[in-house]
């Protein structure tokens, strides 16, 4: 039985490519191509028969996902679409200053952050909990000092905040 594809997640992303996505499904042991539209995807790494995450190709508008595996490819109508994604901006972050021991839960408020891919705390990354479009909610890292917070999103890094670390 040929691969099928279920979701694609992020389902949009910059015409350059380079977006990384987890594709959602079944039959994906041995898979051997992965495509967007007519092109091959990169960096495709088969993380179980129901998962696949890889990198967009360049493309452009929408584009039908497919699988193909020792048995067939995918006919699923699962698409990517190709879109200049605004970069992301941050306003405002609550609370702006935590323990040095991280750990603690910091909201992000903004623009444009959905599809977040990484929140760094200087160059630490913080472990996202929640993503919509307009917050995101984080585990803060350890540290120590004043650092930078930036999101990355598909659209770019956003702007930083800074966050004190408090002993």
């Amino acid at each position: 039985m040929a691969p099928v594809v279920t979701s694609v997640s992020p389902a949009q992303g910059a015409p350059a490519g380079g977006t990384s996505v987890t594709i959602a499904g079944t039959g994906f042991s041995g898979a051997t191509a992965v495509r967007f539209g007519p092109n091959l995807a990169t960096n495709v790494v088969i993380v179980s028969s129901t998962q696949i995450t890889a990198r967009t190709p360049a493309g452009s508008g929408t584009v039908q996902v497919t699988v193909t595996g020792p048995t067939g490819t995918s006919t699923q109508n699962v698409f990517f679409l190709y879109a200049t994604v605004a970069a992301p901006v941050l306003t405002a972050l609550s609370p702006s200053s935590g323990p040095t021991g991280g750990g603690n839960t910091v909201t992000l408020t903004g623009t444009n952050l959905a599809g977040a891919t990484q929140v760094l705390f200087g160059a630490t990354p913080a472990t996202i909990l929640t993503n919509t479009p307009t917050q995101i909610t984080a585990t803060a890292p350890a540290g120590t000092g004043t650092t930078n917070v930036t999101v990355t999103t598909p659209g770019g890094t956003s702007n930083a905040l800074p966050y004190t670390y408090t002993t």
